[in-house]
């Protein structure tokens, strides 16, 4: 399995430096290669197409690493093999709870009243 993983790993790797490599060409109010290539003329020759294929470039490129990730974390990653089994923890009943000690208790000797 280290084997899958490495080489989706290093397929990521590679599409995000691609990836990176499209965002940077592209100028970000649209201009990009097309006004590089031509300019203003670039209809002419074909140019007008630059700015789709790299609009779908990325969005492939993009769609491609979250596919190879999540396909990464479906091949590699299985639970039963990761962790190693646990037992419950045991469940304790509550503490008893003892009420509260009565104020109500007589003292053992009570004073004698004064005789008048």
């Amino acid at each position: 399995m280290d084997t899958i993983f490495t080489l989706l790993m290093v397929l990521v790797m590679v599409a995000s430096v691609l990836l990176v490599i499209i965002v940077m060409a592209q100028n970000p109010k649209g201009g990009g290669l097309s006004s590089t290539f031509g300019g203003a003329s670039s209809a002419q020759f074909g140019v007008q197409r630059t700015n789709d294929f790299m609009e779908k470039a990325t969005w492939t490129l993009g769609g491609t690493i979250i596919v190879l990730i999540l396909l990464s974390v479906v091949i590699t990653g299985k639970p039963s093999q990761a962790l190693p089994a646990q037992q419950p923890a045991k469940k304790e009943a509550p503490a008893k709870q003892s009420a509260p000690a009565s104020s109500t208790t007589t003292p053992a000797q009570t004073p004698a009243a004064p005789a008048k």
